[in-house]
């Protein structure tokens, strides 16, 4: 990929997680979640500036190891449980306005809750959103058959109904049609998509990565099969 865009990778990783206390700083194969992040970021081939966002000062601390990362204290009011991605980036960027003499034209989340992401998941992301006309791009795993839309179910009396009006008969994974679910790893947009006050645009393109990678550590429980992963495949 050829561009004379300015790419920036944000990082966000707030510290007030509820369901995993300190889940930013949880390690996976010796290496923190944030650590795992930059360093993907670090190993892209086409992002110009990284930053890590987060509003405490142990997560802000794991930026010290790498000299390219810029640490940017989020503010408390853009760090809660309701709070929004785009209030972080536009910070990030407004914060840069005022220190950066770049244009960002690109902005890249990289996920921390997504330990197995690689560095080719984030430039393959960058190449399809280049690559094109689109405002967005973002990784999505193939959603497994057994929960296909077409196999969900209601119950009513007690008797088991489908979920969508017409199921047609369709059970072997061949006759159902491909279904894709962004699994939050790598989001990719231009930056009027992020000025008009999104992160996502209309026309959003998908990196496809494979199930094997695509954990989101959300609860305990993914926590703890992500390092049942780790020891099974530590080079995933």
């Amino acid at each position: 990929m050829e561009s004379r865009d300015k790419i920036i990778a944000i990082v966000p990783a707030r510290g007030g997680s509820k369901r995993i206390p300190k889940k930013n700083l949880k390690k996976i194969g010796g290496k923190s979640l944030v650590s795992i992040a930059l360093e993907n970021a670090l190993n892209s081939r086409y992002i110009n500036k990284i930053v890590l966002s987060s509003d405490d000062d142990e997560i802000l601390s794991e930026a010290q190891p790498y000299p390219r990362v810029d640490p940017i204290m989020r503010p408390k009011k853009i760090a809660t449980d309701n709070s929004l991605a785009i209030d972080y980036v536009k910070h990030v960027l407004q914060y840069l306005s005022e220190n950066d003499p770049f244009f960002y034209s690109i902005i890249v989340i990289i996920q921390p809750s997504s330990p197995f992401t690689l560095p080719v998941d984030i430039d393959k992301t960058l190449d399809v959103l280049i690559d094109s006309n689109a405002d967005s791009a973002v990784t999505v795993m193939r959603l497994d058959h057994a929960l296909h839309p077409y196999k969900m179910k209601v119950i009513k009396s007690g008797i088991l109904h489908p979920y969508l009006e017409k199921e047609n008969g369709l059970m072997a994974e061949h006759e159902l049609p491909k279904i894709y679910v962004r699994n939050g790893s790598v989001y990719a947009t231009r930056r009027y998509v992020v000025d008009s006050g999104k992160i996502i645009g209309s026309k959003c393109l998908g990196h496809i990565m494979p199930r094997a990678r695509s954990l989101d550590i959300n609860e305990t429980i993914d926590y703890s099969f992500a390092k049942f992963i780790d020891r099974l495949e530590p080079d995933n």
